[in-house]
């Protein structure tokens, strides 16, 4: 699994011109089965995504494909995680866990 912190290097001002296709894009990946949640960062400057388990090279282009990566108005960190415990209602999206 992975953690994504997406870091804006714009004001956030520039940045929500490109919420709308953001949003898009996220329904894209939610829709796919990629991405298992998503939201701003308190306070507000990027936001946070948490994916089921892929190879990072495609976690990579998924994210470069953000409109707002690809207009450099923010960055991406990748941190990967292997989840050895979850709640009970997220062991079917573990697939770490799933025997």
């Amino acid at each position: 699994m992975f953690i994504v912190l997406i870091d804006y290097t714009a004001p956030v001002e520039e940045v929500d011109y490109l919420l709308a296709d953001h949003a898009k894009w996220l329904d894209r990946h939610f829709g796919a089965g990629e991405f298992l949640a998503a939201g701003r960062r308190a306070p507000h400057s990027g936001c946070v995504i948490v994916t089921r388990p892929m190879p990072q090279v495609k976690l990579e282009a998924v994210l470069a494909a953000n409109p707002i990566v690809q207009r450099r108005l923010a960055q991406f960190r990748i941190i990967e995680f292997n989840a050895t415990r979850t709640a009970p209602e997220l062991r079917l999206v573990n697939e770490a866990l799933v025997v």
